[in-house]
């Protein structure tokens, strides 16, 4: 079977386009240490379970991650406290 090549969200954009209801549901699956998704998955879901993985303490986080959480925090202060 060919390992699926997958890519972080690294901008807001791109963030702003997941579906919130797949994000959640990868969220709790990463969170539950479930395996990482398939080609099933949608993109999504797969930032969302690799949330999860990250706040389970299952897995470290990696700069993608550090680079949009930065984005997300900087887009709040620049609206006048409000991400969205």
């Amino acid at each position: 079977m060919a390992e699926i090549k997958r890519f972080p969200v690294m901008t807001l954009e791109e963030l702003d386009t997941l579906n919130s209801d797949d994000v959640i549901e990868g969220y709790f699956d990463g969170r539950a240490n479930e395996p990482e998704p398939g080609g099933n998955r949608s993109k999504s879901y797969w930032h969302g379970w690799r949330n999860g993985m990250v706040d389970g303490h299952h897995m470290e986080k990696d700069a993608a991650m550090a680079i949009l959480a930065h984005l997300f925090v900087q887009r709040g202060r620049l609206s006048g406290g409000t991400n969205g």
